[in-house]
Parts: structure tokens; C-alpha cells; sequence
């Protein structure tokens, strides 16, 4: 079968759109955490990343880490709470932590995994 290259894309640019939409963020009590509610159970035990050595290994928590003001991630169900250090505000992180996210996120949308 040949795939239209310039139709994949579309079709893979509209489907992370469309997931990144589904993708909500919460307050939470500590300001210096952000919820992030994926659309669907995406982990099946709690995983706590408090360190850059301890996400190393995940993926999406050492490019989280990567930002460089993260300091913690827990990633549980349907959801990941992230910690950044007090002295960066969340507008300089939260379009970045999102990105990252959906990214991490599109290949199993896209592939129908």
C-alpha cells in the first residue's frame, strides 16, 4: 500500500490537534504544580519521577526534566502532575509541558495503538 506522505501529515498534524485539545489542566492546591489530565487511563501503576536520574529511564519524564525547572513528576491513570521551582512562572512552562505531552502521546494516536 502507498501512503501520500503530505496526507500522513495531515492527517498525524490533526490528530495531535486533536488530542492536545482533549488535554486539560488543572489547578491544584500546591502553585507550584500543574495537573494534566490526559483523555483516556494511559498508566496502569503510579510512576514518581523526583529526580532527573530517577526519570532517566521514562521517556516523557526526562524530557519533562529536560526544561530544566521541573522537579518533580507523577504520572497516575488518566493524569500527570508536574512540580517546577517557585521562582518560574507556569506561563514560561505550561505551553512546553503540553507540547511534550502530546507528542509523547501522538505516536499511539496516530498508529492506533
Amino acid at each position: 500500500m502507498i501512503v501520500d506522505p503530505i496526507a500522513f501529515l495531515i492527517a498525524s498534524v490533526q490528530t495531535a490537534i486533536l488530542y492536545a485539545m482533549q488535554l486539560k489542566v488543572q489547578k491544584t492546591p500546591n502553585p507550584n504544580a500543574l495537573k494534566f489530565v490526559l483523555p483516556a487511563k494511559k498508566f496502569g501503576q503510579p510512576l514518581n519521577f523526583p529526580s532527573v536520574e530517577a526519570a532517566a529511564a521514562h521517556p516523557l519524564a526526562a524530557q519533562l526534566f529536560a526544561l530544566g525547572t521541573i522537579y518533580n513528576v507523577f504520572m497516575v491513570q488518566d493524569f500527570i502532575t508536574i512540580n517546577k521551582l517557585p521562582h518560574v512562572a507556569w506561563v514560561e512552562l505550561e505551553a512546553a509541558i503540553q507540547t511534550l505531552i502530546v507528542e509523547y502521546f501522538r505516536e499511539e494516536v496516530v498508529g492506533g495503538k
